[in-house]
């Protein structure tokens, strides 16, 4: 930077602001909250090695993680972005099983408006009791053992979105 005013991360540190920063073009001054955050979860030595390492092309996404990462430590200093992905892989799975009810009661509505043909008349009776019965069962409907089973047979649901896993293994 080196011409008028300092960049973010040298006006933090107190430094004068070289010509070759590497933090300049991606800590402007008129956003020190950015560099703030990320120096006090990650330290400017380590940000500093980290965009000496990449090619220049890649440090602004680098640089966009790191913001992203040291916002969700400081919010959830435990969990940080790992937090944040479980609670929305929960509200998926939630809202597959919504889903999944919401289907098994659609069907259960067609099945009472159309009900099915029955192609042979000697299997007349039977195919009206058979029908009658799940029917009948469409209004006694678990929606969790529904939503197990829509889910199970959906191609497009996620499997067992929050498995158990260790950090430490």
């Amino acid at each position: 930077m080196g011409g008028s005013s300092p960049c973010a991360s040298c006006k933090l540190l107190r430094r004068r602001c070289a010509k070759d920063c590497v933090f300049a073009p991606y800590f402007p001054s008129d956003d020190p909250q950015k560099f703030a955050m990320v120096h006090k979860v990650f330290g400017a030595s380590n940000v500093s090695k980290m965009l000496q390492e990449l090619p220049v092309h890649q440090r602004a996404d680098a640089v966009s993680s790191l913001v992203y990462e040291a916002n969700a430590r400081v919010r959830d200093p435990v969990y940080g972005c790992v937090g944040a992905i479980s609670y929305l892989q929960n509200q998926v799975s939630q809202l597959q099983m919504q889903l999944a009810v919401a289907q098994a009661e659609i069907l259960c509505i067609q099945m009472q408006q159309d009900p099915p043909a029955v192609s042979l008349p000697t299997q007349i009776d039977h195919h009206q009791d058979h029908d009658r019965s799940l029917l009948l069962s469409c209004s006694n409907i678990n929606p969790q053992l529904l939503a197990a089973g829509f889910a199970s047979s959906s191609s497009n649901a996620i499997q067992d979105p929050l498995k158990k896993e260790s950090l430490w293994t």
